[in-house]
């Protein structure tokens, strides 16, 4: 994509915590130090999935590394969602690299998460994956939009990623003082974690399938309405190519006619 669109494109964060969120990190941008620099922050913020991917995993030995994996939750809100910020406040965007730099780690960060997910004693392995390929369903279908109309649309129903985190949070206090109860279930026992994660799975599902489908029958719209005006263009374009071509062949035919008239008469008049 060409700088000049990533540089333009429409951003929809239209989150529950943003009237919280935006002021929050604008204060942090200009507070910063001048040595922290936005690739600072992107490296934070996959280090925070790092520690979180660990600290699930070490639950299995002490539940108390839970509220390490809540601190590696807010270290990666503070490098994720601040590094945008901070460039556009210095005025020190790299349009093409930033949005490239920032999704891989995204990338990489939700894999760490959904996996020390599924490595810890509260959620099913397989149902941490169910949660990852819906959350890279999500991540896939904003790219694609973004690509296609240049929307970059960040949030969906109100609900963007700070507020993915502070759910899971929640869910981490949840399980710390209820010991994670089983909930019975007509095709075997689920934990209050993997209700948890299963839901915001089908969440994500639910809007990825609405999404596609709506931004689907936008797009052929759009192209439609493309392509008749193209062909109007063009049929336009061959009429005035007939018009002129008609009106060159009627003069032709004029002049041919006086010249005849006027052999005609020289014939007569010898």
């Amino acid at each position: 994509m060409e700088e000049e669109k990533l540089k333009h494109h429409q951003r929809i964060n239209d989150i529950l915590l943003g009237p919280l969120e935006r002021p929050a990190l604008a204060w942090l941008a200009k507070k910063m130090p001048v040595w922290i620099t936005p690739d600072w922050l992107t490296g934070i913020g996959l280090f925070a999935a790092v520690l979180i991917c660990i600290s699930f995993w070490l639950t299995t030995y002490n539940k108390n590394f839970l509220w390490l994996v809540t601190f590696g939750i807010l270290l990666n809100w503070f490098g994720d969602s601040l590094d945008g910020s901070l460039a556009r406040y210095r005025h020190i965007e790299r349009p093409r690299y930033g949005f490239f730099v920032d999704h891989v780690t995204d990338t990489l960060s939700e894999i760490l998460v959904f996996v020390g997910l599924g490595l810890s004693p509260y959620v099913d392995f397989r149902v941490a994956l169910i949660g990852l390929i819906a959350y890279l369903n999500i991540s896939i279908l904003v790219y694609l939009i973004m690509v296609t109309k240049g929307v970059f649309q960040i949030s969906l129903w109100k609900i963007g990623p700070t507020e993915i985190r502070v759910i899971g949070i929640l869910a981490n206090i949840g399980i710390y003082f209820s010991n994670n109860p089983k909930l019975p279930a007509p095709f075997g026992q689920f934990t209050y974690y993997d209700v948890v994660i299963a839901g915001l799975g089908l969440l994500l599902l639910i809007f990825f399938f609405y999404q596609a489908v709506t931004t689907g029958i936008d797009l052929s719209a759009q192209d439609n309405y493309t392509r008749d005006r193209r062909e109007q263009r063009a049929l336009a374009k061959q009429n005035r190519r007939e018009r002129k071509e008609s009106e060159k062949q009627q003069r032709r035919a004029r002049k041919q006619q006086r010249v005849v008239k006027k052999t005609a008469g020289d014939v007569t008049n010898p």
